[in-house]
């Protein structure tokens, strides 16, 4: 079996989940982390020092990424990835083509928003949805008070509308170090992965945490959106011993969850429902809907969106084609009704 060194190892996040599955792997091997992804060639760290190995092939889980623990052997004049652990949360959104897992083994997720033109509650309720539905927790980060507009409404407006257990932060500008809020978050042995638009100060966050110096551009004018600096996620080690993961800015954001797994990032709909009149309620027009007067109107118009994202995902195809038909059906006797009553 291959020789832990807690202390070390700990310093880049393993844990004891970890421990059982070594018996299996090979034992001889050299047990790292991901820190970065680029086809198959990877960089890893085992609390050491980072090195450079390849990966053979895909297997049934698909290629390592970052945050995954693996066991690399040396052959051939370089170190080849052989086993990958099973992670304890996988950190995926959904795609055209299936899931698509961002990250491993996270703790937390950092989820920032500007304060400027970036500030869009319901893409944060999005991301809320995302990260739940792997089993990380969520902490909401506003960025950027210095060039914000109605800074404080804003903040209010977010606070009134998602619940009050989430925690929100504000940050003043990263580049002059106040992180001093995220202490709770960046213990040793625990891993954050940065997720937001283009922009938003990702990467400027991740230098004045780890002390690193990573590329970072500013935003365009007129909308405040980012030019994509980062074009990789990576993962780097602050000083205190916790990792955190940079990530690009992700354009598409669907949860890759279902009915259940969305209701946990809207638990103040989920429970208002229980008392509607009507079990089958949409809160729309029923009488007796508990739900409707009491939560923010567009936070109930993005929970519907996104039940109907869910819904739709896990349809199949022939259920998608039978759903079209049927609104086209009721799109056609709705155009035939209007024109009945114009001719009358």
């Amino acid at each position: 079996m291959i020789d832990i060194d807690f202390p070390t190892l700990q310093g880049i996040g393993f844990k004891q989940h970890f421990v059982s599955q070594l018996a299996a792997a090979a034992p001889h091997g050299r047990l790292a982390r991901v820190t970065s992804v680029q086809r198959d060639a990877l960089t890893l760290d085992d609390g050491r020092a980072a090195f450079p190995a390849r990966s053979p092939r895909f297997d049934a889980r698909g290629q390592p990424v970052v945050g995954d623990w693996v066991v690399a052997t040396h052959s051939l004049g370089d170190w080849w990835i052989g086993d990958t652990l099973d992670a304890f949360s996988r950190l995926s959104r959904r795609t055209p083509s299936g899931s698509q897992v961002l990250a491993s083994n996270v703790d937390t997720a950092l989820l920032l928003m500007g304060l400027d033109q970036d500030f869009n509650p319901r893409r944060m309720e999005r991301y809320i949805a995302l990260v739940r539905a792997c089993g990380v927790e969520p902490v909401m980060v506003l960025t950027k008070p210095d060039t914000g507009t109605e800074v404080e409404s804003r903040i209010a407006q977010l606070r009134r509308r998602i619940p009050d257990e989430l925690p929100l932060l504000h940050l003043i500008p990263a580049q002059q170090g106040d992180t001093g809020v995220l202490a709770p978050w960046l213990g040793a042995g625990q891993t954050l992965v940065l997720l937001g638009s283009s922009g938003v100060g990702k990467s400027t966050l991740t230098n004045a945490l780890s002390g690193s110096a990573q590329a970072t551009g500013g935003t365009r004018h007129g909308d405040d959106r980012g030019r994509h600096t980062t074009t990789a996620r990576s993962l780097h080690r602050c000083p205190g011993g916790a990792c955190i993961i940079d990530t690009p800015g992700l354009r598409a954001w669907q949860p890759d969850t279902d009915e259940d797994g969305l209701a946990l990032s809207f638990e103040d709909i989920a429970a208002l429902a229980q008392q509607c009149q009507f079990r089958d309620c949409r809160h729309a027009s029923e009488p007796g809907c508990a739900v409707r007067d009491v939560v923010d109107a567009d936070r109930l118009q993005n929970y519907r969106k996104l039940l109907r994202e869910v819904r739709r995902a896990e349809q199949t195809a022939l259920e998608r084609i039978a759903e079209r038909g049927k609104w086209k059906v009721l799109m056609k006797a709705a155009k035939q009704r209007g024109q009945n009553k114009r001719g009358g």
